[in-house]
């Protein structure tokens, strides 16, 4: 699929970006894989890294509508990762969360379709299901625009699709790398919100091959959701200070106590997979099948049970305080 083809990741000079492209160009031979972002130095930087004859970088933001649609010319595939994601940040200055995440999502789109893109992949959060933060709030505008795209595309080829999992193991500004720097600076205690929180967990490159495949399985509509296992907060801290103290400081704003990536209020359209879920479109389709119990890859699934609710609380998998440390091991690889 990606061979001599043409791939845009918007904000490519993120941690998933990095990954994506590092994966792309180890496993296909793109015609151009194109690297948007707004950052000039991260670019750079990234440059010196990712300096392949197909790749190109552009300076430009999601929220432009016109570079956008330069950007795109001649695209075939495309991964939307841009977006502003601190929480607490996003509930300080909502315009500019409002401005990246749902205007930059309607620029995407529309560029996607006036150039005839084949596919488009939005990253997605586990905070847009039943968000109380204006984050989670902007990713949800943002699936639904992503999946009503393929209406609005009308006798277009282009298809448009979510995907969306937890936390990335040492991704930048997580806490990972937060309690790293602390316990190198001698700290005595790991500070934690609360000792009963839980999020879903996943390496970015299993966020990465998860996002690959999906570009396979997609119809267009679906928000994909893995199957991934979850910690507990207090097991993280534990893991990577065992002899240190916990400080207890609160949860943040617009935190939650428990992520959900798969709402009880969706389940009647939620199809279970071996590996993964999908949260199916709750809007009518016209001219085009509305079936997603089998996917293009031949997988078939089944709706999950009334009520069903995946999240990180009541998951099947919590990691302990070694396979804690194995994960991160795994992502450093």
């Amino acid at each position: 699929m990606f061979n001599n083809s043409t791939i845009l990741i918007t904000g490519g000079t993120g941690s998933f970006g990095q990954k994506y492209t590092e994966t792309i160009l180890s496993r296909y031979k793109p015609k151009r894989l194109i690297i948007l972002s707004r950052d000039e130095l991260k670019q750079y930087e990234m440059q010196q890294k990712f300096n392949d004859s197909c790749m190109r970088y552009f300076i430009g933001d999601v929220r432009d509508a016109d570079r956008m649609m330069q950007a795109m010319r001649g695209v075939d595939y495309v991964i939307h990762a841009a977006a502003l994601k601190q929480v607490p940040a996003a509930e300080y200055n909502p315009m500019e969360c409002i401005k990246t995440n749902i205007h930059g999502a309607e620029n995407v789109i529309k560029a996607a379709i006036a150039n005839g893109v084949k596919k488009v992949i939005a990253l997605s959060t586990d905070k847009a299901a039943n968000p109380i933060n204006l984050y989670g709030a902007t990713k949800l505008a943002s699936d639904k625009l992503f999946v009503a795209a393929n209406n609005i595309v009308g006798e277009g080829e282009t298809r448009f699709s979510a995907v969306r999992y937890g936390n990335v193991v040492g991704s930048r500004g997580s806490v990972v790398p937060f309690f790293r720097k602390l316990i190198a600076q001698g700290t005595e205690s790991l500070p934690i919100t609360h000792p009963d929180m839980t999020r879903f967990w996943i390496t970015l490159q299993d966020g990465v091959d998860f996002v690959l495949k999906n570009f396979a399985r997609m119809q267009g509509g679906e928000i994909f959701v893995p199957k991934i296992p979850s910690v507990r907060i207090t097991d993280l801290a534990g893991a990577y200070g065992p002899d240190l103290k916990l400080d207890i400081i609160g949860i943040r704003p617009g935190e939650k106590m428990h992520e959900i990536m798969c709402p009880a209020d969706d389940s009647h359209h939620t199809v279970e997979f071996e590996d993964h879920f999908v949260i199916t479109p709750s809007i009518t389709f016209f001219g085009r099948s509305n079936e997603y119990s089998t996917n293009l890859l031949g997988e078939k699934g089944t709706l999950v049970p009334l009520g069903f609710e995946y999240h990180s609380g009541n998951n099947s998998h919590f990691l302990t305080k070694q396979e804690i440390l194995s994960m991160e091991e795994q992502a450093k690889q």
